[in-house]
């Protein structure tokens, strides 16, 4: 959900450089002079159209998830079935959303205090991710237990995709795909028996 401040060249500009400045060296170790400066604005311009950092924090993590959001459902939309690997290849496939740091929202939760109110973007993001795993593993394996699965699945995806920071590849993401596939398989199978 865009805001007015989303909209305007400038508040563009901040938010493209404070996403590339904040996934790559973490929200705290970046100031608003840097994200200013990057986004070729002042740093009065800054807070005029966010408020303060952690509101320009807030708007990060919301604007990447909707970025992220609308890949998913592109590609889900152009999947065959089954359709739930196709979730975790569109970690792999956005063209902007980098992963070789890992999750962003992972790395958020890292950095942000508790009752930041980023926290609350980050849990919203978990969920959704984990509610439309479900919904995918529903169609996939009919009369799977789709809520137990989708807890298997959602957990190996969150390991796999930290593990793109902390290896620096795309080895366990594709691992992890490969393993929620055969669970998928195995339960389709084993609920057609």
């Amino acid at each position: 959900m865009a805001t007015a401040a989303d909209t305007t060249p400038a508040g563009r500009r901040i938010l493209d450089a404070a996403g590339s400045l904040f996934y790559r060296d973490g929200i705290n170790a970046v100031g608003v002079a840097l994200v200013a400066d990057t986004a070729g604005v002042t740093k009065k311009t800054l807070y005029d159209r966010f408020g303060s950092k952690d509101e320009l924090v807030v708007r990060y993590l919301r604007r990447r998830h909707e970025d992220w959001w609308a890949h998913l459902e592109e590609r889900l939309a152009a999947a065959p079935p089954p359709r739930t690997p196709a979730l975790m290849d569109a970690y792999l496939s956005h063209p902007r959303l980098e992963v070789e740091r890992g999750c962003a929202f992972i790395n958020a939760a890292a950095e942000l205090p508790p009752g930041h109110a980023g926290w609350d973007v980050i849990r919203e993001h978990k969920r959704a991710v984990r509610t439309r795993l479900a919904d995918l593993i529903a169609e996939d394996a009919p009369g799977a237990d789709a809520e137990d699965l989708a807890e298997h699945v959602f957990l190996l995806l969150e390991g796999a995709i930290a593990h793109c920071g902390i290896d620096g590849g795309e080895a366990r993401m594709r691992t992890a795909r490969d393993l929620a596939t055969r669970l998928l398989r195995q339960s389709a199978g084993g609920a057609a028996g």
